[in-house]
């Protein structure tokens, strides 16, 4: 099968066809979406080698579970051991010995085919297409803050970062009545925001005030993103940390201590929670999909991503038609 392998340098490379293992499914790839952590995988974040790739929609192709044969799926990319006290204590997405879908010792959604745990497959629903369920995984994890922390109505929030993970937070907690303000560099993708009616500015232009958000999530990618966070963030507020990236961030520590500020790491996400979001048209996507390639170009679009101002740049198998 074709897959985007990286061992250093990215290729598109013919490689042999997985084969499910026990409790596991093979799924032929439909969709699947650039995300910026495979950009910081190709500097070299985790240490990765394999095929990248873990935003996908696809179909179950073979499976001893004859009932998910032929369904529509997505796939939660955490695979734990469930054996240790972590997994035993719900905390799967931590284990230790856990593999992650093209990025931690486990082939990606970047190929034709792939193969995970049947337990982590979610069937998608007939109303949601593939162009919006490709999200799903980091739909998940921009709700996932709502999980780890209260935010009441009318909470002054700001989101660093105007790219795919800022707005999806933006409009997850827009959803939970925050009053939220995108943070960012690019007219176009704050007009995007505006649009949907959550407020959008850039740092410089003299609307942001320090120290005035009760809650900031930092999603620029950037390792400077934090320090800007701890900078708006009001005495007492929470800082929540949302960017993955290859260089180590600089901060001044003595802010947490003498603003007594909580700093919340924030990770994956619950795929229900976000293919209900989708289902019922409370979060927007379809603006946010920016070009779509075949597979057998997928330096091509590693290459976009790059060089151009975009939001969500998809693979197509040529299973999808596309």
């Amino acid at each position: 099968m074709k897959a985007l392998y990286f061992d250093g340098r990215l290729a598109l490379r013919e490689v042999e066809k997985p084969r499910p293992g026990p409790g596991e499914a093979l799924l032929q790839v439909t969709l699947a979406g650039i995300c910026g952590t495979d950009l910081e995988i190709l500097k070299g974040y985790s240490g990765f080698r394999g095929i990248l790739g873990h935003e996908f929609v696809g179909h179950v192709v073979e499976c001893a579970e004859k009932k998910w044969v032929g369904k529509r799926v997505v796939g939660e990319i955490n695979i734990s051991c469930g054996e240790c006290d972590l997994c035993l204590w719900g905390l799967g997405r931590h284990c230790s010995r856990r593999t992650v879908l093209g990025i931690a010792n486990r082939d990606g959604a970047f190929a034709e085919y792939l193969v995970l745990p049947v337990v982590n497959l979610h069937e998608v629903p007939k109303s949601i297409p593939d162009e919006a369920a490709v999200f799903v995984e980091p739909l998940a994890a921009a709700a996932e803050i709502l999980e780890q922390m209260t935010v009441l109505p009318a909470t002054q929030v700001a989101v660093l970062g105007d790219g795919r993970l800022g707005l999806l937070v933006a409009q997850v907690l827009h959803q939970a009545k925050a009053n939220v303000t995108v943070i960012g560099k690019h007219g176009w993708k704050l007009d995007l925001a505006r649009s949907w009616g959550i407020k959008g500015t850039t740092a410089g232009d003299g609307q942001v005030r320090d120290r005035s958000f009760r809650v900031v999530v930092e999603a620029t990618g950037s390792p400077t993103g934090l320090r800007d966070a701890l900078r708006l963030v009001a005495p007492r507020g929470t800082v929540v940390m949302k960017s993955t990236f290859q260089e180590k961030a600089q901060f001044d520590t003595s802010k947490l201590v003498v603003d007594e500020i909580t700093l919340l790491g924030s990770r994956c996400g619950n795929f229900s929670i976000a293919l209900d979001l989708l289902a019922r048209g409370q979060v927007k996507v379809g603006h946010l999909l920016s070009k779509t390639f075949p597979l057998e170009a997928g330096l091509e679009a590693f290459a976009y991503v790059k060089e151009t101002p975009c939001l969500k740049v998809l693979l197509a198998t040529a299973a999808s038609g596309t």
